[in-house]
């Protein structure tokens, strides 16, 4: 469910994350009797999710993911790696060869990445119950997507957890990730696809860090499962 704009469109401009969960949690009303679980990617996806999950009544619980950024330019993703009890990691191999980035240095990057990762299990979850992912309908929200190199790692590590459905739902994002992740999912839901795609965080008025007391706050409003499941 997305579709291209043309050039000089406007594209369209959230107030913050609530206002743009809002707008999603419309566009994804069908879902509402095929209890979803809801499944946000921290931090930004998170207040995005939240009214997700409220609209849908659903359970809301994170899928933890973290970039493996190029040494020299952070926000360039050269791979993705994946919480679990076997991390998943994704590779960016066009990225890779084109910066030049030896398999020691990603590897180090890797682990920082993985150490940041547990620090949020710990910090966010606790001892929290999780998600039964099994059969079940997943929805994975995050605030935006730009290159697309976290959400395909969390697509596919939760891919191997056998659900029933996967959708990939965000506000807003490239029309060409999002063709790439299409055949990675069940189906996709997408506001705005700008033409020329620009930093997620201008599409938004308020596009503030979320912080992990905004994280924890917002896990503490929702149920990991509905009554009667089980992970």
């Amino acid at each position: 469910m997305f579709t291209p704009k043309p050039k000089g469109s406007v594209v369209m401009l959230f107030r913050d994350r609530a206002d743009a969960g809002q707008k999603l949690a419309k566009a994804l009303h069908r879902y509402k009797s095929r209890h979803p679980i809801i499944l946000a990617l921290p931090r930004g996806g998170v207040p995005v999710a939240a009214e997700v999950a409220k609209s849908l009544e659903a359970p809301l619980d994170l899928i933890l993911v973290r970039k493996i950024g190029v040494p020299i330019q952070p926000e360039l993703a050269m791979g993705a790696v994946v919480d679990g009890d076997e991390p998943m990691v994704v590779r960016n191999t066009d990225v890779i060869e084109t910066t030049g980035v030896s398999e020691q240095r990603f590897d180090a990057i890797c682990q920082q990445e993985l150490a940041e990762i547990e620090r949020r299990r710990q910090r966010y979850l606790g001892d929290r119950a999780r998600s039964a992912i099994k059969g079940q309908v997943l929805i994975i929200i995050d605030d935006g997507i730009a290159t697309g190199a976290t959400t395909l790692a969390a697509i596919r590590a939760l891919r191997k957890r056998e659900p029933r459905e996967l959708v990939l739902a965000v506000p807003v994002a490239p029309l060409e990730t999002l063709e790439k992740l299409h055949a990675e999912v069940d189906a996709v839901v997408c506001l705005d696809t700008p033409t020329d795609f620009e930093a997620i965080g201008l599409y938004y008025r308020d596009f503030h860090q979320v912080s992990d007391e905004e994280v924890i706050a917002t896990l503490k409003r929702f149920p990991a499962n509905r009554t009667g499941a089980s992970v």
